[in-house]
């Protein structure tokens, strides 16, 4: 009886102390886990979409509203005895039992209405931009995906869309965008806010330290935008506004893109199976030439790029199966990386722009 009671008492011990470490251990094990399914999911979901647009199929965005685990642990303690009436002692036997439970719910929201048209349709402002620009991305990676037009410098309108039939317009831009990128490296251009003397409206500058500047740059900036014309190749600032119809002189006029055109422009870059392409399942852009286009010169395809495979690809950062084929990013094409990053950045700050109006679509995980 002395080992039962002993039994008993040890047993309450142990299953107290595993109830007071069930909580933070859990957390421990939990946590990371959901995070990175949660990172995982969004992922495919905007690799998906992409591919999506260039076969001109509907894309479809559902956010993760909310993930509610209910964890529970449940613990017993007892004894089990018998008594024989006959001249055999009775038999007692303790028992413990612990059990554990996870129930996960997790919440879906569709982006649609006036969400779908502040994430997704709504143009990135320019101020968004100068975040990113001042968080350490090239100007050559944002203003190449971000920005459709700059002055009179057009960077692939006609990709906003749907894959065009014909070469798109992008070559001055780009050899612009080669250019602010190596004054960025030299520290020779900055982005920022800045009051206006006469209005003392806030409104968004470049400033260039003119004196550090190589003069053959400068000057073929202002070939390229117009800026610095009429000897006034000392300017050290300029400003940039969004209002094409009130052009001034020495500012850059500038008209950004929606994620909506952002997606479509970095979908143009996909790699076909020829099978696809043969079934007339996508539209393929012609350069001047006659021939067919590639969308890696452009600013945005120079530093994007989705491949496309027949069996799983084993060299992935990240994958989707669609319409018999995988496509996928590879994971040493660190340039598309990046900018699948940047894109998912920039979705994220536009989406913060949304209200949440509560999960329409609640699924118990079981």
């Amino acid at each position: 009886m002395y080992k039962l009671y002993s039994f008993l008492i040890f047993s309450v011990v142990f299953l107290s102390g595993c109830q007071s470490y069930f909580g933070p251990s859990s957390l421990k094990n939990t946590h990371p886990a959901y995070n990175q399914a949660i990172v995982n999911s969004l992922n495919q979901q905007m690799l998906l979409n992409l591919v999506r647009l260039k076969y001109r199929d509907q894309s479809y965005f559902l956010k993760i509203g909310s993930i509610t685990s209910a964890l529970t642990m449940a613990a017993n303690l007892g004894v089990n005895s018998e008594i024989n009436m006959g001249p055999a002692a009775g038999l007692i036997e303790p028992n413990v039992g612990l059990s554990y439970v996870d129930r996960p719910t997790i919440s879906y929201t569709p982006l649609q209405g006036e969400d779908f048209l502040k994430s997704i349709l709504s143009s990135i402002s320019l101020e968004a931009i100068l975040v990113m620009s001042q968080s350490g991305w090239s100007v050559e990676r944002i203003f190449g995906i971000c920005i459709e037009r700059m002055n009179d410098l057009y960077n692939a309108p006609r990709a906003s869309g749907p894959t065009p039939s014909g070469e798109p317009e992008y070559k001055e831009f780009k050899q612009m965008l080669a250019l602010f990128r190596e004054l960025q490296l030299a520290g020779n251009m900055e982005i920022g806010p800045d009051q206006d003397s006469k209005t003392k409206k806030m409104d968004l500058v470049m400033l260039f330290k003119s004196a550090d500047i190589d003069p053959g740059v400068i000057k073929e900036l202002a070939l390229l935008l117009g800026l610095f014309e009429q000897g006034n190749q000392g300017s050290e600032r300029v400003r940039i506004s969004n209002n094409f119809l009130n052009l001034k002189p020495d500012q850059l006029t500038v008209r950004t893109r929606s994620i909506s055109s952002i997606l479509f422009y970095l979908s143009q870059n996909i790699e076909i199976p020829e099978a696809h392409i043969n079934a007339g399942l996508v539209t393929v852009t012609r350069s001047a030439q006659g021939g067919a286009f590639n969308w890696g010169d452009t600013p945005a395809g120079s530093v994007f790029k989705i491949r496309s495979s027949d069996s799983f690809p084993q060299n992935a950062y990240l994958s989707i199966p669609y319409r018999g084929a995988w496509f996928y990013i590879a994971d040493n094409d660190l340039q598309s990386k990046s900018t699948f990053m940047l894109l998912m950045q920039l979705f994220d700050l536009q989406a913060g722009q949304s209200k949440f109006s509560g999960p329409t679509l609640t699924l118990p995980v079981r």
